[in-house]
């Protein structure tokens, strides 16, 4: 990679972050006076731990000056920095307004810009964002021969075949782009990644524009003193994708579709909508609103639900049947279909638009069955209003007229997102039997008064509560008190940690079985 520290100083410049450079007393625009300013960098890195001969640290977030205390000893090259630091280390510092947009810029160079490499695809939304990156992964591998890598919040994939559980939704900005030119090393011709709002809030994404970016749906979540103080902040971070994308696949039926519709026109960014019906449209080519005629539409091809017809650009792409259940599913499938479209794939490929069909998703909609106690379970990612009350509109569809003891069991994050805990709740007390309170992951505010708050929201009178803080155990009661009432018709929904391996407790990491794993081994120990 060719990043030097004059590159580094005039790729600053050009976009207005660079304030000074300050070295031996100096203080300069650029970084000209300083020897050795052409010799590449040989590591950039946000974390001193990894500071050796030719770094460039970038002193990111919560970073104090006293950290570069010994960095020179190792070799450190250079420093860039919000503030002078030049009273601990002997290194040139680039002074910027802002370290965490300089660190995606500089990354960006550092690993010689692969996303020129690629086609960036970017997704994001309130729910959906995972579900329809792989589908979206499905039906370019397929049409690219396994060449489309994969960010996701359950899993990285940067060969297209190999996947490895990831830690963020959004990777840190200098990650991203080391596992992009990865990607591009293993001939990637795609990747697909999920956008948070916290991606653009703490511009981890900063410089990156998507060659097609997706906006599926906004509603209420992560709302919060350290995450969005109010819900319009939430929606601004998110709509940052339409200015920073080529073009635009829009959900026509999300809230704030026309606010959008205005972010797209005013970017000049091209627009492709989708729209779930609830029956076959009459019109090859539907309008929904004040929007353009939607591009892509799917309806129910039965009356269960069970399959969708798709139509894009009103070509017919036949009936699609999941394995991922659920009307919200075929929403991520169809979002998926236009996104790949508009990423390249014809709409006469049929092989490749239906490759999807197959795929499942770790903690998404994973369903066990217990003939002998009828008793069903689900295990679910499902976490805010939104997910929860889409999983029992799947519930109630699935069993109209079996009027089942619906039990689920959930906790909530904890010092974050604190709506979601009255969310989860007022989403379904009306609609299950019972509750089982119980650990999710936290930081600092103990289990214990997180399923307190939770259970002082719950106001009907008619469901039973019950916290039983050990998540295994939790689960566990749940079972067993379906199989206690033989000929009860029982779902068991389990929702907030899907496949994921361990427990955030007090900042640490826990080990963990994963939900999915605790269901299936106590329905074989029956």
């Amino acid at each position: 990679m060719s990043l030097t520290l004059n590159a580094a100083a005039a790729l600053l410049e050009r976009h207005h972050l660079l304030r000074e450079v300050i070295h031996d007393g100096r203080w300069s625009r650029s970084a000209a006076h300083v020897a050795g300013a052409d010799e590449p960098v040989r590591e950039l890195t946000y974390d001193t731990r990894r500071v050796g001969p030719g770094a460039m640290l970038v002193c990111k977030g919560r970073f104090r000056a006293e950290f570069l205390d010994g960095c020179d000893e190792r070799g450190l090259a250079a420093y860039v920095a919000e503030t002078d630091m030049s009273g601990h280390t002997r290194a040139p510092g680039l002074i910027v307004d802002d370290a965490r947009k300089a660190l995606s810029l500089l990354a960006a160079e550092f690993y010689g810009r692969p996303q020129d490499g690629l086609t960036v695809i970017g997704i994001t939304g309130t729910k959906g964002k995972t579900t329809t990156a792989y589908f979206t992964q499905a039906v370019l591998n397929a049409h690219s021969g396994d060449r489309c890598a994969l960010f996701s919040s359950v899993d990285n994939c940067l060969d297209g075949r190999t996947y490895v559980e990831s830690d963020l939704t959004t990777p840190e900005s200098l990650d991203a782009f080391r596992m992009m030119r990865e990607a591009v090393d293993n001939g990637m011709r795609y990747l697909v990644m999920e956008v948070s709002s916290q991606a653009y809030k703490v511009n981890r994404v900063y410089g990156l524009t998507f060659d097609v970016g997706a906006f599926l749906n906004i509603s209420p979540d992560h709302i919060s003193p350290i995450e969005h103080p109010t819900l319009e902040d939430y929606l601004r971070c998110k709509r940052l994708i339409v200015d920073n994308s080529r073009a635009l696949v829009l959900n026509a039926r999300t809230d704030h579709v026309d606010l959008l519709r205005e972010d797209a026109a005013a970017a000049g960014v091209p627009v492709t909508e989708f729209a779930l019906l609830g029956a076959a449209p009459d019109a090859a080519a539907p309008t929904t609103g004040e929007g353009p005629a939607t591009a892509a539409v799917a309806w129910p091809a039965d009356a269960t639900h069970d399959a969708y017809a798709m139509r894009l650009d009103g070509r017919d792409l036949g009936g699609y049947r999941l394995s991922l259940a659920g009307d919200f599913n075929y929403e991520n499938a169809l979002a998926a279909v236009a996104i790949a479209h508009a990423a390249g794939v014809p709409a006469d490929e049929a092989g490749a638009l239906h490759a999807m069909e197959a795929t499942r998703v770790s903690g998404r909609m994973e369903r066990y069955r217990d003939a002998a106690s009828d008793t069903d379970v689900i295990v679910d990612y499902a976490h805010n209003h939104t997910s929860v009350t889409a999983l029992l509109d799947f519930v109630d569809a699935r069993y109209a007229g079996r009027n089942p003891f619906i039990t689920l069991v959930a906790g909530s994050a904890g010092n974050k997102a604190f709506d979601r805990r009255q969310e989860i709740v007022e989403a379904a007390q009306d609609r299950i039997a019972r509750f089982v309170f119980t650990a999710e992951d936290t930081d600092t505010e103990p289990y214990e008064d997180i399923c307190r708050d939770m259970l002082s929201h719950v106001t009907n009178g008619n469901v039973a509560t019950d916290t039983i803080i050990d998540r295994v155990a939790a689960i566990t009661d749940a079972l067993e008190d379906a199989r206690a009432h033989p000929g009860r018709t029982d779902v068991v929904l389990v929702i907030g940690k899907g496949h994921e391996r361990w427990i955030k407790d007090r900042n640490r990491h826990v080990p963990y079985e994963g939900d999915d794993q605790v269901v299936e081994r106590l329905l074989a120990a029956r």
